[in-house]
């Protein structure tokens, strides 16, 4: 019998999922959660052989949560409907053994948790061409930097807050204007949140 975890925030679909997993003979869902704290907890406590985490949760996101299960025995499983590949490269850093997207017939997750549990990884046929598409070209300064500008901080704030000169943000700015080919702070923002690189 193959033991799962489930963290979806969505109470409805939460449900749904245990209820369709449950009807495979065998499948048994042994623990539900609705944010990536709780499934953190549950994973290490019932030690299931499968977690299916959604991404956007509260307290973790989904992606954190499976940073942190990496190195467990119990293979995970992400769950979403964002087909970004910013969270789908993340995903592979983390060692996730699959990521489908929700829009998926339901017999395909059922296959899918079985695939994996023979060691194969399974991945969304429309996310495979991600896999080689680019990687975020910011430094973890300039992320930094653009994550206080979504934040709302200005040039002045951002400066107080990471120890710099006004002058020094004003060139992070730029260069990552410049490597994200765009032309204002909003659009750097849109286009990092688009391609899933924003934490």
């Amino acid at each position: 019998m193959i033991r799962i975890v489930i963290a979806e925030d969505q109470q409805m679909m939460l449900g749904a999922l245990g209820s369709l997993l449950n009807l495979e003979d065998d499948m048994e869902v042994v623990g539900m959660a609705n944010n990536g704290e709780d499934v953190i907890h549950l994973v290490k406590q019932l030690e299931p052989d499968i977690c299916i985490l959604d991404i956007e949760m509260p307290g973790k996101t989904g992606l954190q949560a499976s940073e942190e299960l990496a190195g467990l025995t119990c293979k995970v499983i992400i769950l979403t409907t964002f087909a970004r590949s910013g969270y789908f490269q993340r995903a592979i850093k983390a060692g996730v053994s699959g990521y489908l997207l929700k829009d998926s017939p339901s017999e395909e997750l059922a296959n899918a948790i079985r695939h994996v549990m023979t060691g194969r990884k399974i991945y969304a046929p429309e996310l495979m061409d991600d896999l080689y598409s680019e990687e975020n070209p910011l430094t973890a300064r300039e992320k930094a930097v653009l994550e206080l500008i979504a934040d709302g901080k200005n040039t002045k704030e951002i400066a107080a807050k990471l120890s710099i000169t006004t002058g020094t943000v004003r060139n992070y700015i730029s260069q990552i204007l410049d490597k994200l080919e765009v032309t204002n702070r909003i659009e750097a923002i849109t286009q990092s949140k688009k391609k899933g690189w924003f934490k």
